[in-house]
């Protein structure tokens, strides 16, 4: 009885079924500038660095509670401000009275590293009990580097093999390209604009790789299976045809992802925003490139046709006709 009663709602569709955008026609174009685009990051990594954290960079970590209310923030900055320290980070940390305080690595080595302790810690007063101290030394933090850089490479590795045992290598070309494509440009970004790259920025980068690859092998797929359907369809006709009938999923996972992304970023704090800016990058660049690189690409490399079946059919139909 209660069924009488529920609308019979089916939903909408944000984009039109028939929709046919002519995305191959401006496939030179976009890999141009794609390719520009991570040239350009590229040299920015190279010429300006990226601005490391402690946990490549090598320093120390104070983890301080409030004794009694919560803690604040600007009066430990002017405190710590004028101590001579060098970079010296202060972010709210779990609950309103936790404070996380980074300090740069001291030239002088450990003699120095504890000496800036000190220092903090008696700047900071009675007020607040020591909870945690970490000290990240350069061998550690080189390590970290060095481990972080070859994370991505061999995620990467691992990506491109799987696409070339699933598809073909053409399709793989596509997605290691789209691929560097995203991890360069939100590197670029990074490096561009100085913002902090530490571990949670490694993190970050190797999600963008699930992310963007799950978009590229939802794409692969629906060309393989129009592929097979429409063997005589032109190739750049085809590979227009999948990215169409795939457009409204890749664009609504990433307004999903987007929109937890923002709300995350403005109110998760300080300790995860170097991800989120990071995975918050990673998702828009990606969603882009699995339209406008992987699939096009395959317009230039061709993919392998199997044209077997439709070559039985037309030597049946004229086997027939002549009989």
């Amino acid at each position: 009885m209660l069924m009488k009663f529920v609308p019979n709602f089916k939903g909408f569709d944000f984009f039109p079924h028939d929709l046919r955008l002519p995305f191959m026609r401006y496939k030179g174009v976009a890999i141009g500038v794609s390719i520009v685009m991570m040239l350009i990051a590229l040299g920015l990594i190279l010429v300006k660095g990226f601005n490391y954290g402690v946990d490549f960079k090598g320093g120390s970590m104070i983890e301080l509670q409030a004794t009694s209310g919560n803690a604040d923030i600007a009066a430990l900055r002017d405190k710590l401000g004028g101590l001579g320290l060098g970079g010296v980070q202060i972010q709210e940390f779990g609950s309103p009275s936790d404070v996380l305080i980074r300090i740069e690595e001291q030239p002088g080595g450990e003699t120095a590293q504890q000496d800036a302790l000190k220092k903090v810690v008696e700047a900071v007063g009675d007020g607040y009990a020591q909870r945690r101290v970490e000290v990240v030394g350069p061998a550690v933090s080189s390590e970290l580097r060095t481990t972080g850089f070859i994370a991505v490479v061999a995620g990467i590795l691992a990506i491109v093999s799987y696409v070339w045992f699933r598809f073909e290598w053409q399709f793989a070309v596509g997605a290691v390209v789209s691929l560097a494509h995203d991890v360069l440009l939100v590197a670029g970004i990074f490096a561009l604009f100085q913002f902090e790259f530490d571990l949670s920025t490694v993190a970050a980068l190797l999600t963008i790789l699930g992310y963007s690859v799950n978009d590229t092998v939802v794409v692969s797929d629906r060309i393989r299976e129009n592929l097979r359907k429409f063997k005589r369809m032109d190739l750049n006709e085809l590979l227009d045809l999948s990215i169409n009938e795939t457009l409204s999923r890749t664009i609504l996972t990433g307004i999903t992802a987007i929109a937890v992304l923002i709300s995350l970023y403005i109110f998760g704090g300080e300790v995860i925003r170097s991800f989120n800016l990071a995975m918050l990058l990673g998702v828009v660049i990606g969603t882009y490139s699995s339209i406008f690189i992987g699939a096009p690409l395959l317009g230039y490399l061709g993919v392998k046709r199997d044209w077997s079946d439709q070559a039985a059919k037309d030597a049946a139909t004229a086997k027939a006709a002549k009989a």
